[in-house]
């Protein structure tokens, strides 16, 4: 796994870990416990855009944490609107 993936060095924490951590423990609530679950991925992924602005300044951050914040108000839209 380490040869196809190009990998060199030790494993390494990054906060992006724990992003992705949370955006699929989101992803799950949603499924188990519905919609309204979208509260706490909008919050998470608002949180996110703060922090790839104010220090991260990867595009790719702020797009995934933007289309994350999109889905979460879709389902919040589909949650109150019916």
């Amino acid at each position: 796994m380490k040869k196809f993936f190009g990998i060199t060095e030790s494993y390494r924490f990054e906060w992006n870990d724990l992003r992705c951590a949370v955006t699929i423990l989101n992803v799950v609530l949603i499924m188990i416990y519905g919609l309204s679950i979208a509260w706490f991925g909008l919050a998470v992924a608002a949180i996110g855009i703060v922090k790839d602005i104010c220090s991260d300044r990867h595009l790719n951050g702020i797009l995934m944490h933007l289309a994350s914040v999109v889905l979460n108000l879709y389902f919040l839209l589909m949650l109150y609107r019916g």
